[in-house]
């Protein structure tokens, strides 16, 4: 058999397995030193009590034959989808059988490249998340790597120009990949800016992929947690959502994938085809559902005591993002990033490598970032920092930087 061949074109190694491996090997150097990770948006707290009472009585469910589940429907089951679109879409035209439940926001991320065409030009921001522009590469819609850009992307720069987030280009692009708030600068769309961004699809006949996976981040009034509060973006966006960063759901795997029936694509002969029909049969096809315990869990996070509780957590990795904002900015670093997001994106004077300034930071204070060329050619000389590990953890990792900066 012949292999997919764009495995090959694409660098070797993923950025957040690079960053495991030289951990791994400093440790075996360094067996006595503590490393404190900053670095993989992973989260610590455990999960919601609300969530674990309703998991524990879904687990009671599937030892009882009259309440025992089997295959579920590969949408979802309809109480986790109702209560998605009565809570987070509260106000807003979406409606539970455009919601099609997931194992998570990466895996829909990459899996909705089934149902466009590989001839699709795709636009991707520079910084963003790895996975927007390797999955598209492994589905053939890259070209070629030059000067570390592909050739058939349409590159969407965020700089501290633009605030890290990008206007509509000039060029056209048939797939938009936006995510708000933004992995790894922490920069968020105001409903003015994504109103621009829903015109330039209308123009252009183009689909916006909007990754909202830390809507539950925003504290702006401003800011839009979802595309679907921009008039017109129902015949031009797909949303992507995720429990991991709100409820703790890293290690459970469960998502949801927004695709409105009023959203179309073209076939060869330009005619109009449903979005929500390809959808669904590439589910069907090839994915059995979330389990039924999982989806449980999940539909608690709606429930009054699972919305304190998630509510507190966010809070909680949002005090630890102010914590880093603020003593990165003492420290003489540029910082982004940190107020509607966990993130924070930072910049030291004088460092024009991201990763010399990961292993400066790993030698010296002990301390494991995320270096920002990982996240596309422009992320050189920035590190990413992250909120998620504990508060005593990233406090002790704050004063580490700071006696090292002060040397």
């Amino acid at each position: 058999m012949r292999i997919n061949d764009n495995f090959e074109k694409l660098p070797e190694s993923y950025l957040f397995s690079t960053v495991a491996r030289k951990l791994r090997e400093y440790k075996e150097k360094n067996p006595d030193v503590e490393v404190i990770r900053m670095d993989i948006g992973d989260v610590t707290l455990p999960l919601p009590a609300a969530c674990v009472a309703a998991m524990h009585r879904a687990v009671d469910d599937m030892g009882a034959g009259s309440t025992f589940h089997g295959y579920g429907p590969e949408q979802g089951y309809a109480f986790l989808r109702e209560a998605i679109a009565a809570n987070d879409y509260e106000g807003l035209p979406v409606g539970a059988d455009e919601i099609f439940v997931s194992d998570g926001a990466k895996s829909d991320l990459g899996n909705l490249g089934d149902i466009y065409s590989r001839d699709s030009i795709v636009a991707v921001t520079d910084p963003g998340y790895p996975v927007y522009v390797d999955s598209n590469v492994i589905d053939g819609r890259g070209g070629e790597l030059v000067d570390g850009k592909w050739s058939r992307f349409v590159y969407l720069d965020c700089t501290p120009a633009n605030g890290f987030k990008p206007t509509p280009p000039v060029a056209h692009a048939d797939v938009i990949f936006l995510c708000s708030p933004a992995n790894p600068t922490g920069a968020a769309f105001t409903r003015g800016e994504l109103k621009a961004w829903v015109d330039y699809a209308r123009d252009n006949k183009a689909l916006i992929v909007f990754d909202s996976a830390y809507c539950a981040y925003v504290t702006d009034k401003d800011t839009a947690r979802s595309i679907y509060e921009i008039e017109g973006a129902r015949e031009v966006a797909i949303e992507v959502r995720s429990f991991s960063k709100t409820a703790g759901f890293t290690g459970l795997r469960c998502g949801y994938t927004v695709v409105p029936d009023t959203l179309v694509g073209y076939d060869a002969e330009q005619r109009e085809v449903p979005l929500r029909k390809l959808w669904l049969r590439r589910q069907t096809t090839k994915f059995n559902g979330a389990s039924y315990v999982i989806q449980r869990g999940a539909e608690a996070t709606y429930s009054p005591e699972g919305k304190e509780q998630v509510k507190e957590n966010v809070g909680y990795y949002l005090n630890n993002a102010a914590i880093i904002r603020d003593t990165l900015r003492k420290a003489g670093f540029e910082v982004y990033g940190g107020v509607d997001s966990p993130y924070v994106w930072v910049k030291y004077p004088g460092a024009a490598d991201s990763w010399e300034l990961f292993d400066m930071l790993l030698e010296k204070a002990h301390i494991s970032c995320t270096p920002g060329v990982g996240f596309g050619s422009l992320g050189q000389g920035y590190i990413r920092f992250t909120g998620f590990n504990t508060l005593e953890k990233t406090r002790e990792a704050m004063r580490r930087l700071e006696d090292v900066i002060s040397k």
